[in-house]
């Protein structure tokens, strides 16, 4: 397979670069992929040149100090246009997945680490919201496409890209067997796929978080339990992250003999042949649920000013084109420019499965309880 940067969603505008392959459409990135770090992988570092820094130090009106998940990657070239043309040096302070991310945000509300955040998702933008982390004064405009995926009626978290998180399959594996694929949630439950499945916890890692709320808005708060059961019944494994599921476990991905897994409906696109022609891989979009991933300002921010310059810029189209080849999500922009190995090969679901990120607030500690008494662990 194409190596997927270790590596949030999660696609689309920059002009198409010569290639000889699908696989030159999308840029080189380093050695983890986006999936990993959402996962909960440990970063060194950003990779773009930014100062990763917290408050420690001293800051003044010409630095903006953005706090981010871990897979945060913006091409240098952009970064270099952003302090040319607002004047404001950017520095990035990473702080592991979204959940975590928001967990310091919440404990630091009132000596904010940044000026700005990016990287919270819609299974904790209600929490950020309700524990006051966000200047909701600090409103930018938003394309009407993102509209709809605004959070409470709060603007002021902007969203800036979008993922689906479902099952992918190892295509090769069941050609081999002879074996129709499996193509709904329902299907893994079937006996001639006991032992196939590699789903992610929960408790460790948002994709993993993500597909399980894509089973409890599948099959409703009441009886998810009983699907994870099921599935726990008929071997499935739960690898503790992405990496481990995807670049272990998974058959198509790494040496392991599962071959279907949970990770994203981009990820197809990374499995292209050298002709381009055609994927190792392909997704369920059936069993899609969508990661919103958004920005704002921090509430009692050093340079609220400069914060705001960074959510409008996420928002340029210049970097939200540089968005599916940097982080792997599909940009909010809808003029965007999508690589052609993405549109082709890493579409997003039609109709992907939801639930309320109110809900995801109120229930999240009860449903990972309950997840955890269903498959034993």
């Amino acid at each position: 397979m194409t190596t997927q940067s270790t590596q949030s969603g999660r696609r689309p505008a920059r002009p198409a670069r010569p290639a000889s392959s699908a696989r030159a459409l999308l840029p080189a990135r380093p050695t983890l992929s986006r999936r990993a770090l959402l996962a909960g992988t440990a970063a060194g570092a950003v990779g773009l040149g930014l100062a990763a820094c917290g408050r420690s130090g001293k800051t003044d009106s010409k630095t903006v100090t953005v706090v981010t998940h871990d897979s945060f990657h913006v091409s240098d070239d952009l970064i270099k246009a952003f302090t040319s043309e607002t004047g404001y040096t950017l520095k990035v302070a990473t702080s592991g997945d979204a959940g975590a991310l928001v967990n310091k945000l919440v404990l630091t509300k009132d000596a904010p680490l940044g000026d700005a955040v990016f990287g919270i998702d819609n299974t904790y933008a209600s929490r950020a919201l309700d524990q006051g982390v966000i200047d909701t004064s600090a409103t930018v405009t938003l394309p009407q496409s993102a509209e709809g995926y605004v959070v409470a009626d709060t603007p002021a978290l902007a969203p800036i890209d979008v993922g689906d998180v479902c099952l992918n399959i190892d295509t090769g594996y069941f050609t081999g067997k002879g074996l129709t694929p499996p193509a709904t949630f329902e299907d893994l439950t079937k006996p001639e796929y006991k032992g196939l499945l590699v789903a992610i916890n929960p408790t460790n890692s948002s994709p993993g978080m993500a597909w399980l709320l894509a089973t409890i808005g599948h099959f409703g708060a009441g009886s998810f339990a009983d699907y994870w059961k099921q599935l726990a019944a008929n071997d499935a494994r739960i690898a503790e992250d992405w990496t481990s599921a995807y670049e272990t476990d998974f058959s198509a991905g790494g040496k392991g003999t599962y071959p279907v897994v949970v990770s994203y409906a981009s990820s197809p696109s990374f499995t292209v042949s050298d002709d381009g022609a055609s994927s190792s891989t392909s997704a369920l979009l059936d069993t899609a649920f969508r990661q919103v991933e958004y920005a704002g300002v921090l509430k009692g921010a050093a340079n609220p000013e400069g914060g705001k310059a960074f959510v409008e810029w996420m928002l340029s189209k210049a970097v939200q084109e540089d968005i599916p080849g940097q982080m792997y999500m599909y940009p909010v922009l809808p003029d965007a420019t999508l690589p052609e190995a993405l549109t082709k090969f890493g579409p997003l679901s039609i109709a992907p499965v939801s639930v309320e990120p109110e809900e995801i607030t109120a229930h999240r500690e009860e449903w990972l309880n309950t997840w955890t008494e269903a498959v034993g662990k």
